[in-house]
C-alpha cells in the first residue's frame, strides 16, 4: 500500500495517462506521418519508434529542438534525442504528431475501457479540479499541456488532464533530483537500485553507454550511496528525500482534491487495472 497521497493518485494514474506510449493506434498514427512502427515488444506491449516517442511527448512544447527536448525530459542521454528530434522535425510537426497523440492514445482507450466508461464525467470534473491554477513555474511539459487545453470530450478529456498531472510530478520530480545534486546518469542507476530493479536494466531505456554508466556508478560509489550493485542506507534515505520533495511539490494537488482524492485514485486506478490486464501497459 502507498500511504503518500500523491504517490497513490500517481501510480493510480500512471497506467491510464501512460499507456499512450504503447497503443497500436498511436503507432500506427505515427506511421502514417512517416516515422517507424513500433520496432519490438517489451513486457508484453508494443514499445515506441524512438523518434515517434520525443517528437510526440515532445510536442507539447511546440515545435522545439532536440536540445531543448532532451533538456526538458532530462534522463534521457542527449546524443541520441537530439538528433532524433531533428529527424522527426523533417518528417512532421508539432501539432500534427499531438493530434495523432491524442487520437491513438484515446482511440486505444475506447476499446479497451469503452467510448464512455462508467464515472467518466465525474472523473473529468476532480481531474479539472486537482489541475486548475497548478503554478506552471519551473513545469515546461505541464505548462506545454495545459496551454494545448481539452477537446470537449470526457474520455479524452480524462485522459488528456490526467497526462497534464503526469507531467506535473515528472517536472517536480526533474527539480527535486537536480537540486539534490544528482546528475541524468546517477538518478537513473540509483532509481533503479532504490525500486529493486537489477542494475543497469531500466537505465538502458534512457540509452546512456557502458562508459557513462561506468562512471556514473563510480560517483555514487565516491558519494557512499551505493557501490557493487547494491544501494546503501545512505542512497536509500537521499533517493528517499527526492520522493518526498516530489511529494511536496504535488501537494497542492492533493489539497485541491481534499476528501474526494480517495474517490478519484479508485475511479481511474480502476481503470488503469483494466489497462493492465488487457495488456495495454506494461506489467511489473
Amino acid at each position: 500500500m502507498i500511504a503518500e497521497p500523491s504517490r497513490a493518485l500517481s501510480s493510480a494514474i500512471e497506467p491510464f495517462a501512460g499507456q499512450v506510449y504503447f497503443a497500436p493506434e498511436c503507432h500506427r498514427g505515427y506511421a502514417a506521418l512517416g516515422f517507424g512502427p513500433s520496432p519490438a515488444t517489451s513486457g508484453g506491449v508494443e514499445i515506441p519508434d524512438i523518434p515517434a516517442y520525443f517528437c510526440s511527448r515532445g510536442s507539447a512544447l511546440g515545435q522545439a529542438p532536440g536540445a531543448v527536448i532532451a533538456a526538458t525530459f532530462a534522463v534521457f542521454n542527449p546524443a541520441v534525442v537530439v538528433p532524433a528530434v531533428e529527424y522527426g522535425w523533417t518528417l512532421t510537426d508539432a501539432p500534427s504528431i499531438r493530434a495523432a497523440r491524442t487520437e491513438g492514445s484515446v482511440g486505444q482507450l475506447s476499446r479497451v475501457l469503452g467510448a464512455a466508461p462508467e464515472g467518466v464525467q465525474r472523473a473529468v470534473q476532480l481531474l479539472s479540479r486537482a489541475v486548475d491554477g497548478l503554478s506552471v513555474a519551473g513545469k515546461p511539459l505541464f505548462a506545454g499541456l495545459v496551454a494545448d487545453g481539452l477537446v470537449g470530450e470526457p474520455l479524452a478529456d480524462a485522459w488528456l488532464l490526467a497526462d497534464q498531472l503526469r507531467e506535473f510530478r515528472g517536472d517536480a520530480h526533474v527539480n527535486a533530483w537536480d537540486a539534490a545534486g544528482f546528475d541524468a546518469v546517477e538518478i537513473g542507476l540509483i532509481t533503479e537500485l532504490y525500486l529493486g530493479f537489477p542494475p543497469r536494466t531500466y537505465i538502458r531505456t534512457r540509452a546512456w553507454s557502458d562508459e557513462q554508466l561506468t562512471a556514473g556508478e563510480a560517483r555514487l560509489a565516491e558519494r557512499g550511496l551505493a557501490r557493487d550493485g547494491t544501494i546503501t542506507d545512505a542512497g536509500r534515505a537521499a533517493r528517499e528525500a527526492i520522493e518526498t520533495a516530489t511529494d511536496a511539490a504535488c501537494a497542492p494537488i492533493v489539497a485541491r482534491l481534499g476528501e474526494d482524492l480517495e474517490e478519484l485514485t479508485a475511479l481511474v486506478g480502476g481503470w488503469s487495472a483494466q489497462l493492465l490486464a488487457a495488456g495495454a501497459f506494461p506489467k511489473g
